[in-house]
């Protein structure tokens, strides 16, 4: 590989690390219409890519292991944001618009860490077990 490519990929992953990622579920119960049928669940996550295109990267990702809070979307701090002591913020039972709109704001603010999220969030924002909090993190 040449020089150009490891930088291009360096300088790539480095804009990556700075910003927030959000992990949107979509395995055996997040985004399964027989399980939420009033949610176009490819419109939500093509609304977050398209809001969050070059402010946070937006991830679809299988099971989570919390379905009994499905549609569950994680929320990760970028690397300011963890310096500032931000953790990843769960969120469950994400199955609206204006649910997802407030997420968007929120990360456009800075996410966890740097921003405050919206009163709202704290009735979507939940604690998955020790072990599924792991697996998440060591991806």
């Amino acid at each position: 590989m040449s020089r150009r490519s490891d930088r291009t990929r360096q300088t790539a992953e480095a804009a990556a690390a700075a910003r927030c990622t959000v992990t949107v579920c979509r395995g055996c119960c997040c985004g399964v219409p027989a399980k939420n049928p009033r949610l176009d669940h490819e419109a939500q996550l093509d609304d977050l890519r398209t809001a969050l295109a070059g402010v946070a990267a937006v991830r679809r990702t299988d099971c989570l292991d919390a379905c009994e809070q499905a549609n569950v979307i994680v929320v990760q701090p970028s690397a300011e944001g963890r310096r500032a002591g931000g953790r990843p913020v769960w969120l469950g039972l994400v199955n609206d618009r204006d649910a997802a709109a407030d997420i968007t704001a929120w990360v456009a603010a800075g996410g966890p860490g740097l921003a405050e999220p919206p009163a709202v969030l704290d009735l979507y924002a939940f604690r998955p077990s020790r072990r599924v909090r792991a697996e998440l993190e060591s991806e």
